[in-house]
């Protein structure tokens, strides 16, 4: 018997490194290890990932497209094939691969909505080619959304395929919902609410996150399955050892936005040096910087510039994995002090498979993901004082940290990996198609 064809729609980040996209890339490369036959489509753009990119070479629902059509309504009405070419791959990623190019949550309400009426609304012809392409050429008997700011075209799609499953993947629709404005807020959410009704199960990486969302989209709890968040762990660190010759350093390795909880991170350092045997420490840290974050990151360096902290500091930039590794064997204790509810935390799992300690804000996914963990601490939210002390007490006693540190290989290993990800999405699979 044939294994059962499983679509991934997955969105891309407009040329950044995008965590939920990783993450999916990620799993379908160990789904198809398992013997799956599943296919990962990207939307809006193409990803980007640091490991081998597995996705089809195709785009729906491109960027470009979805932005000139709701923008200038007559292209709603031309041949497709008179700008289909603007779905291309190859011009998506050239579009999008400056850093300059500002794409802002507050701004793109009408675009939601329009994107999440589907076949009832102004981008009706962009879900009919995707709905087409599923029935025409692709065949799936499970379709896996990424999240379900993508979903609009899931009433065609039950018009057209009823008997498919409907899966999807909630993993920061909350975040983008909290960045809009009114009157497209309650407009969108409400419409995501009809969509939710539609599908046949949501999957999350935490039971807080699959609560907080039941009730966000008014969904039965009982549509909900909790998957561990994993990574494939494989070249992110070498034995640590301390390095007496540097001075002690903390590090940050996401998204440098207030969403991440930079400014928090900042805040912590800038304490952190007032403590007694921390006068030489060093803050470094890594990540995309977008255009509507760029004045927020500039406040934060001039913050730590008037302090006269120059030279204490390090920016990264955003590295490929190679540099990821480099960045790791650069610090000594790890922190994304996250300002919202976390719903993945990759960056802590590669933190620790790193060898690293880690100390994380008590709140969205970290008390679950790092249950029972001896390498990492957990502070209170948004309390930069407790940041600061945690990082102490792990910096000022060098082998102390080491020695917490080397037990995160072995906890993402047997809680948090790659493999256990895919066994556990493939049980939900197998759960829905029967």
């Amino acid at each position: 018997m044939d294994s059962p064809k499983v679509v991934f729609l997955t969105a891309g980040g407009a040329g950044m490194y995008c965590g939920s996209c990783m993450r999916d890339n990620t799993l379908v490369r160990h789904l198809s290890a398992l013997g799956w036959d599943i296919e990962l489509v990207p939307a809006y753009t193409p990803i980007r990932t640091d490991e081998e990119n597995v996705s089809a070479d195709r785009v729906f629902f491109g960027g470009i497209n979805l932005y000139l059509q709701q923008k200038v309504p007559f292209l709603r009405h031309l041949p497709g094939w008179l700008f289909g070419w603007l779905d291309h791959p190859g011009i998506i990623r050239r579009a999008t691969s400056g850093a300059s190019i500002p794409v802002d949550p507050k701004e793109l309400g009408a675009m939601a909505l329009a994107t999440l009426d589907g076949d009832h609304g102004v981008l009706r012809r962009e879900h009919a080619r995707f709905v087409d392409w599923l029935v025409e050429q692709s065949h799936p008997d499970l379709l896996n959304l990424t999240n379900l700011l993508i979903g609009g075209s899931i009433p065609l799609l039950r018009k057209r395929l009823p008997d498919i499953p409907i899966l999807v993947t909630l993993q920061g629709d909350d975040l983008f919902l909290g960045q809009l404005t009114e009157p497209w807020k309650t407009s969108v959410i409400a419409r995501m609410r009809e969509l939710a009704a539609q599908v046949d199960g949501f999957l999350t990486f935490t039971e807080v996150y699959a609560d907080a969302m039941a009730e966000l989209f008014a969904v039965a709890r009982s549509k909900f399955r909790v998957v561990p968040l994993g990574i494939d762990a494989k070249d992110l660190g070498a034995p640590r050892a301390y390095k007496a010759e540097r001075p002690p350093a903390v590090g940050f390795f996401a998204r440098l936005s207030p969403e991440k909880g930079f400014h928090h991170a900042v805040d912590a350092f800038l304490r952190l040096v007032q403590l007694p045997g921390m006068e030489e420490a060093c803050f470094h840290f890594a990540g995309w910087s977008s255009a509507q974050d760029r004045e927020f990151f500039e406040r934060e360096l001039g913050r730590l510039k008037r302090a006269g902290l120059e030279g204490r500091f390090v920016h990264h930039g955003s590295p490929d994995r190679a540099g990821k590794a480099a960045f790791f064997q650069s610090i000594d204790v790890f922190s994304v002090p996250t300002d919202f509810l976390e719903p993945k935390g990759l960056y802590v799992l590669e933190a620790l498979a790193a060898g690293l300690p880690v100390v994380q804000p008590a709140h969205g996914a970290f008390p679950e993901l790092l249950q029972d963990c001896p390498a990492a601490r957990l502070v209170p939210e948004r309390n930069p004082e407790a940041l600061a002390e945690a990082w102490r007490d792990i910096l000022i006693q060098p082998d102390r940290g080491i020695a917490l540190g080397a037990s995160g290989p072995e906890f993402v290993k047997r809680r948090a990996s790659a493999a256990l990800m895919a066994e556990r999405t493939a049980e939900v699979y197998r759960e829905l198609l029967a």
